[in-house]
């Protein structure tokens, strides 16, 4: 029953916060905003030293970090943490911070949303061996209509210049790299550690779906899950489990859904997600693996991870 207990993770848009809520609403975990500063600075070794153990340097720069003023662990607390874990290996350290919020929210367990780690499993699986991790999957069609909505930023597919002439090829591209790497990564840990959930299936089913996500958990059903969103005073906070928001049938042009599946197509079929266009002409699959191999070698595809898994799924 250690921490960090689960990481929450998937494409990004595919339904993560709202099933972080979900989490968070049961009685038992806690669930943490986004933090892409705990693999980050591992990487970096900031405030580390070569063998990973945790120096008073760190402290700054965590607390540089823009999320982790959300967690609303001051300096005191963090050098009281370093003081009582000495010498303190990062790993350590980090499972501290998780103690510590969940103290702020009168929870023993303590989890984490963050959807980009989807790309980084077996990072987090090296460093925390029993944590469990649960990849939520969306239709990548809807993830391509929600991305539309959304201002993109970092390495989401509009810093590529191939969003600008074809952003639903690029979009493919992005939801096809995270999903197979999510996927790739977790199925290699077992049925212990690793989890799959649809979004479709948990808006239509949520408390079969929540039961299940229990299950795996290895926590007894809560059904203050299903109503995450009463007392919330945000507008987004506030809006029940509601299917769908997004309809790539009704709301995506048929080019668009052309140019999708040329680029994903054949993982839309391992996922069983009907096709609108089974078979394309070959030049459409031709032209999309053009943009592939261009948007593998953009620069700002910083990590060399991704240039490879986009290679390897040429």
């Amino acid at each position: 029953m250690a921490n960090p207990y689960v990481f929450i993770v998937g494409c990004p848009r595919s339904g993560t916060t709202l099933l972080q809520r979900i989490v968070n609403a049961h009685s038992q975990i806690a669930i943490m905003p986004e933090s892409h500063w705990i693999p980050r600075l591992f990487d970096k070794r900031k405030g580390l030293t070569p063998e990973g153990l945790v120096t008073p340097e760190l402290i700054p720069h965590l607390l540089a970090q823009p999320e982790f003023g959300g967690l609303h662990i001051d300096q005191g607390k963090l050098e009281a943490l370093l003081a009582t874990r000495q010498p303190a290996l990062y790993t350590d350290f980090v499972v501290g911070i998780f103690d510590q919020y969940g103290e702020t929210q009168g929870k023993a367990l303590v989890g984490n949303k963050t959807p980009g780690f989807v790309r980084r499993l077996r990072t987090l699986h090296t460093l925390w061996p029993k944590a469990r991790f649960v990849h939520l999957i969306r239709d990548g069609r809807d993830v391509y209509l929600s991305i539309l909505h959304r201002t993109l930023k970092n390495l989401k597919p509009g810093v590529f210049d191939t969003w600008k002439d074809d952003p639903a090829t690029t979009a493919a591209l992005w939801w096809e790299l995270n999903v197979r790497s999510g996927r790739q990564a977790g199925n290699s840990f077992g049925p212990n550690v690793y989890y799959e959930l649809r979004y479709e299936s948990l808006v239509t089913n949520p408390e079969e779906e929540c039961a299940a996500l229990c299950d795996f958990l290895g926590l007894p059903f809560d059904d203050v899950m299903l109503r995450f969103h009463e007392g919330q005073t945000k507008p987004r906070a506030a809006r029940p489990i509601t299917s769908g928001l997004r309809d790539w049938r009704s709301q995506m042009s048929a080019e668009d859904a052309k140019r999708f599946e040329a680029a994903a197509g054949e993982l839309l079929n391992e996922l069983s997600y009907p096709r609108a266009f089974p078979h394309l002409p070959p030049e459409r699959v031709e032209i999309a693996s053009r943009i592939r191999d261009t948007w593998a070698r953009d620069p700002r595809t910083r990590y060399g991870a991704e240039r490879k898994e986009l290679r390897a799924h040429r």
